[in-house]
């Protein structure tokens, strides 16, 4: 892994920290901190998974949307799809679907119907939450040299990783030229010190790690969604289509996502109406009413990551219904770090570096790390929402 030490500005950066880059690989800032053996790869043989190139048509499931829906949530009916991407037409799409091996092959998969949020939760949603339980998220714990004994105290202050674009164009390998650890960022004050989310309260939040958003959950009622679920869901009844709202990156001229315009990573040219993050339902909804299922932000699912997994799913041969994900992490370019699959992309994907708006891709990161163009949303269960409705009538 590469890891960062102190640079010429006399800023630390913090070890430890692990993100997925706009185009889904990571890298680490470390703390040196002593982590939990991981499991040992899976010996499965993969060479003889039947690989698919092909979608074959989503069938939904006729089970009616329950009453009353929950507040801010849309039914996802459920059902049988093609789950994963194609492979690439051009052998020198590296940025494109040729960067995708993880998503292939195409294989069925079947999911029982829910809700989901119609957004992404937002600034104004969290703080709700982190009033009435006064949560302090991972991004504004101070490290302990406890957790971390090698690291050196100035090091041991809280903060997270924010994108900071280059004042000039630079190669695209070395991605440390535009992410970089900043003290005393999280949720409250994206950029750092000094920043503040007054006036973006309709902003998804950013900075959030696995445990927060599953905090988050829980105190709602809802929890998060499987890989599978989301990526049914994000399809919106669409079979293999590129984009959740179809195959045309823009539909009779009009902007379908918030994703980077301009050259990467040092011009944000704003074509879409916005430089950066933007608030949430900026954008046509998908066909089963969900905003934001490309760009914006990066959302957390809660499936482990391996890059064999749906191989191993496809060598099944089966139609694999409700997939809960990997039983263990796996991620051969950083086999000791723990990650979590994100989906969706942000406002960072561009076809210069990053194509990850693509419906069938797939990205991941560590679980204790959070970033500026991270977050989530949630599910809930119909069985579990109509509980609530009643609980709520009485």
């Amino acid at each position: 892994m590469t890891s960062l030490s102190k640079q010429s500005t006399s800023k630390w950066v913090l070890p430890g920290v692990v993100i997925a880059l706009a185009g889904g690989a990571g890298f680490a800032f470390y703390l040196m901190r002593p982590k939990p053996p991981l499991p040992v790869a899976s010996t499965t043989t993969l060479s003889a998974a039947p690989a698919s190139d092909e979608f074959t048509d989503t069938v939904e499931s006729d089970v009616r949307s329950p009453d009353p829906a929950p507040e801010g949530m849309v039914w996802i009916p459920g059902g049988e799809f093609s789950m994963g991407a194609r492979s690439p037409m051009d052998s020198n799409d590296l940025v494109g679907m040729q960067a995708t091996t993880d998503s292939r092959p195409i294989h069925r998969v079947a999911v029982d119907g829910f809700w989901m949020d119609a957004t992404e939760v937002t600034n104004e949603q969290f703080a709700r939450f982190v009033k009435e339980t006064r949560y302090v998220t991972v991004a504004e714990r101070t490290p302990t040299a406890a957790d971390y004994p090698t690291a050196a105290p100035e090091n041991l202050k809280p903060g997270s990783v924010v994108f900071a674009p280059p004042d000039h164009a630079v190669p695209l390998n070395d991605h440390f030229q535009w992410w970089g650890w900043v003290d005393d960022a999280n949720w409250r004050h994206p950029a750092g010190r000094g920043s503040s989310i007054k006036g973006r309260e309709k902003v998804p939040v950013v900075h959030i790690a696995y445990e927060d958003a599953q905090a988050y959950a829980k105190w709602a009622g809802k929890r998060l969604p499987t890989e599978a679920e989301w990526e049914f869901a994000a399809r919106g009844g669409l079979s293999g289509a590129l984009f959740p709202w179809g195959n045309n990156f823009k539909e009779n001229g009009q902007w379908m996502a918030n994703v980077h315009q301009g050259n990467f990573p040092n011009i944000d040219a704003g074509a879409d109406a916005f430089v950066g993050i933007a608030p949430v339902a900026q954008y046509p909804p998908n066909g089963y009413g969900l905003y934001d299922v490309g760009g914006n932000v990066w959302e957390w699912t809660t499936d482990w990551y391996r890059p064999d997994y749906y191989a191993e799913l496809a060598a099944s041969g089966m139609v694999v219904r409700n997939p809960m994900g990997p039983t263990e992490p796996f991620d051969p370019s950083e086999p000791a770090e723990r990650k979590r699959v994100h989906r969706g992309g942000s406002f960072l994907c561009t076809d210069q570096y990053c194509s990850r708006y693509m419906v069938g891709t797939r990205g991941k990161g560590e679980v204790t790390t959070g970033t500026n163009h991270l977050g989530f949303r949630c599910v809930m269960p119909a069985a579990a929402a109509q509980v609530a409705s009643r609980a709520d009538s009485s």
